[in-house]
């Protein structure tokens, strides 16, 4: 299975969120793939975090981003996921 293109996750996504409005989404294949878009989008955020901080040398600001990243997404992990925004 190949990666989808921008376009087409865009179009999936918007598609997605059309169903869930609609009450639509009877086997949650809507929320899942919302929902997974938007942990992968803050696991993204922690990478970056990750690579500036390596690269500036382990510096206590960086840190102190890094540590409030991976904290924001370890909230969304365990967080009640209809409350999260999605798009």
């Amino acid at each position: 299975m190949g990666k989808p293109t921008e376009d087409e996750l865009k179009q999936a996504l918007t598609k997605a969120a059309e169903l869930r409005e609609q009450g639509q989404d009877s086997d949650f294949v809507a929320k899942s793939l919302l929902s997974l878009n938007y942990r992968h989008n803050k696991a993204l955020h922690v990478i970056t975090q990750v690579k500036r901080y390596l690269h500036s040398g382990s510096s206590a600001t960086e840190h102190a981003r890094l540590t409030k990243l991976i904290e924001e997404f370890e909230t969304v992990e365990s967080g009640p996921h209809d409350q999260i925004g999605l798009l």
